[in-house]
């Protein structure tokens, strides 16, 4: 049995049309609802032309249209671009041309982006503006943009497309913490398995019908309310999305992060899971409580927080656990490049983590390799190599066969593996301990430091609020340890208290040498930090 996306989602649709679906900044939809407004829509993409295998940009702040347009895109067997709001012209000139965009659907705050980067699309067609309050003018943009609801509203709301396939395309764009943007291309099949929930997380069974989601659906009688806060552009909360409509859950998104909003819907929506990017989202979280007007929500119904694609530190963590005792906490370790590598479920009183990341139950066809012989590194050795994962992983980097060549490598077993460059050890019961990523691993007299371990020995003390750790060159050991730090308000922080608390926590050559004080740490709108900001902070090229 071949597995779509859109296929999946209409399954849903048939089952639980009725049921609640998404709920975003006051708008809501049901199954049935949502069904109809992406046929629309889809039927309209169909009249501009676009076929299978086209590709059509999305960018915007968290909406309902947001995931209409997903829908509607994957019906039509065509593949959605996802567009970092924050970048500015260069970074988005470059993903719309590497892209290869057909159409480009928009919110109206972003048209003079667009309409300074049009340039950069030869290729496109249309463009559609999506209403969202703001007065900035589309005059510039030629031809004009077709108002959303004029498009949908134009199409049929029947479902009568053609036969789709399990090798259609999803793209997900990252940035990853250095370098310009890269399209992972993946089948709609591997990354239904690999993010998607076709693996069972409960007991590892794997989806064999579209049937086996609705069993899952209605042995789930609470039909869990599920928040992801970071934005749709981002990997997590898509799957949080995609993979949630396919067991028939509820959804409630925000256009953007606000912490005391977060506790309002929780009461609001009775929402039962929250999913975070680490302490750039947790720490504000549970911080907000502090506030008597936060806390008067009631947050009874949260039972589980997961956290992935950032450090969740184990103070941030025992915060959390004081609020909420009975708390279930999910660490998850995964990549675009790879899917879900690995989850540990987190207990009160045993927060603490070995290295830059958690200790996780290695996931399906995870483990660790020896990035020169591509053998798999003896569990409980100690030895350092990188996360790597076989089985469903991506086709490659869209345009990119050189990086495809380096991320997607064949291992010494004849299995073809996703190694992004996640470094780890294997221990002897078959988890899996993060240290860092070795794109921003500080190589210093020699010894490798992996920026997350600091970072979360930083963040450990009472007066830093948050950071972010870069290397900066060094005479002597070639690299030093430089910490970009935001202090809690109305608390000083120094260099030599700050190595005085760390030395507890970590050894003597992890330490921050320097300490480069800001107002507010820099980071991407998905929580992950921007180490090129730090650097530029850390060495005084922040005018470049």
């Amino acid at each position: 049995m071949e597995f779509n996306l859109a296929d999946l989602f209409e399954n849903t649709v048939d089952h639980f049309g009725d049921s609640d679906y998404l709920q975003v900044d006051g708008r809501s939809c049901s199954y049935a609802e949502m069904e109809k407004r992406a046929n629309r829509l889809a039927h309209f993409l169909i009249e501009q032309g676009v076929k299978p295998g086209d590709h059509v940009g999305i960018y915007s702040y968290n909406s309902l249209e947001w995931v209409e347009t997903l829908w509607a895109v994957f019906k039509v067997r065509a593949v959605w671009i996802n567009i970092n709001y924050r970048y500015v012209e260069d970074e988005l000139a470059y993903l719309f041309k590497n892209a290869d965009l057909v159409g480009l659907v928009f919110a109206r705050e972003f048209a003079p982006r667009v309409a300074a980067v049009i340039d950069s699309l030869p290729d496109l067609r249309f463009t559609v503006v999506v209403d969202d309050g703001s007065d900035a003018d589309t005059g510039l943009l030629s031809p004009p943009p077709v108002e959303y609801e004029a498009a949908m509203l134009s199409g049929s709301p029947e479902r009568d497309f053609g036969p789709r396939s399990a090798d259609d395309h999803y793209i997900l764009y990252t940035g990853g913490t250095t370098g310009m943007p890269k399209g992972v291309v993946w089948r709609h099949e591997d990354v239904f398995f690999a993010l998607g929930g076709g693996n069972d997380p409960q007991t590892g069974a794997r989806a064999t019908h579209p049937g086996d989601m609705v069993k899952r659906a209605q042995a789930d009688a609470g039909r869990s309310v599920q928040l992801p806060i970071a934005p749709l552009m981002h990997g997590a909360t898509q799957w949080s999305v995609m993979g949630g409509s396919f067991l028939g859950r509820k959804v409630v998104l925000m256009a953007r992060f606000d912490p005391a909003e977060v506790w309002r819907l929780v009461a609001e929506q009775k929402v039962d899971t929250i999913m975070i990017t680490g302490d750039a989202m947790g720490r504000p979280l549970v911080e907000a409580l502090e506030q008597p007007e936060v806390a008067r929500h009631d947050s009874s119904s949260l039972f589980v927080l997961v956290s992935t694609a950032a450090v969740f530190s184990p103070t941030v963590k025992d915060e959390f656990f004081e609020r909420f005792p009975d708390l279930i906490i999910i660490d998850s370790i995964g990549s675009s490049e790879s899917g879900n590598n690995g989850m540990a479920m987190i207990t009160k009183g045993n927060t603490a983590m070995k290295g830059g990341g958690p200790t996780v139950q290695a996931g399906r066809d995870a483990t660790v390799l020896n990035p020169e012989t591509l053998e798999p590194v003896t569990a409980g050795s100690g030895e350092v190599g990188k996360v790597a994962r076989s089985g469903d992983i991506p086709l490659g980097y869209y345009k990119d066969p050189a990086k495809s060549a380096e991320t997607f490598i064949t291992g010494a077993d004849g299995r073809r593996y996703s190694m992004p460059g996640d470094w780890a050890t294997l221990e002897e019961d078959g988890t899996i301990t993060l240290l860092g990523r070795g794109s921003v691993s500080i190589n210093s007299g020699g010894e490798k430091i992996y920026p997350e371990e600091v970072e979360a020995a930083i963040k450990s003390h009472p007066d830093a609020f948050d950071c972010v750790v870069v290397g900066v060159p060094d005479e002597r050991w070639g690299n030093r340890v430089a910490a970009v730090v935001q202090a809690r308000e109305n608390r000083e922080l120094t260099l030599e208290s700050l190595q005085e608390h760390c030395r507890t926590r970590i050894a003597g050559y992890k330490l921050p040498r320097e300490l480069h004080l800001v107002d507010t740490v820099e980071r991407a709108p998905s929580g992950k930090p921007d180490y090129r900001w730090a650097l530029r902070v850390a060495t005084g090229k922040t005018g470049d």
